[in-house]
């Protein structure tokens, strides 16, 4: 079945494009066929540590986005990521209801799939119902609670969205901190996961156990990843 992972929060600094880098990744290592798409212009992180694998789109250009469920149809048994830009919500779901894309999708057998980064703010809470108030249930979700910067959603667990969210359907990944020294130096050397962890790459200039650091918080993400089945 044909299966597109939008990963977005709307919030800037969040971790959406760790979290597509890293699903990528996984991706790679469990051999599914895939292709990504890159909507950042400024710095898009999948034109920068996958490049072969990912296409610069412009998410305000319907003929961009378009291309991403063709994409999907042509070949089904490939899975799609698409990392979003911050503030691009608006413009896909302005593309969504215009080409009626949840329909579409019901029609075709194509999975939509929305990943809300959030870190512990309340601001991710916020944009997390202007996410369900809109979709419903028409697209699934996986809320990635990302321990950028600090573990505690409380304000997440205690708003009832966690909850709501979960009664549509969705699923809870947390993803735990990687040391920021570690990985300053991944993206300094422009070094995918699996080389910085693996150390195929010198330039990532990661040592014995930072190396083993990035191997262990790879299986950890892994295991949540597992669990969503992506």
């Amino acid at each position: 079945m044909a299966h597109i992972h939008f990963i977005g929060g709307e919030k800037g600094g969040v971790g959406k494009s760790l979290v597509a880098r890293v699903l990528m990744q996984y991706l790679i290592d469990r051999e599914i066929p895939f292709a990504g798409f890159d909507t950042d212009r400024s710095h898009g992180a999948l034109m920068r540590f996958y490049a072969g694998y990912a296409t610069p789109i412009a998410v305000d250009r319907p003929q961009d986005l378009d291309s991403i469920v063709e994409a999907a149809v042509e070949q089904p048994e490939r899975r799609i990521v698409v990392d979003l830009a911050a503030q691009t919500h608006d413009p896909l779901v302005a593309w969504m209801e215009e080409a009626g894309v949840v329909s579409l999708a019901d029609e075709l057998g194509l999975t939509i799939t929305y990943w809300h980064v959030m870190d512990s703010g309340k601001d991710s809470v916020d944009l997390l119902k202007r996410l369900l108030d809109r979709f419903g249930t028409g697209v699934k979700y996986v809320l990635v609670r990302n321990q950028l910067r600090g573990n505690d959603f409380s304000t997440l667990e205690q708003s009832g969205e966690q909850a709501r969210a979960i009664e549509l359907g969705a699923k809870v990944v947390s993803i735990r901190k990687l040391p920021d020294n570690v990985m300053q130096k991944i993206d300094a050397a422009d070094s995918s996961f699996w080389n910085a962890g693996s150390n195929q790459e010198p330039g990532a200039a990661l040592g014995l156990m930072d190396r083993q650091r990035v191997k262990m918080w790879l299986r950890d993400v892994y295991r949540e990843l597992d669990d969503v089945g992506p």
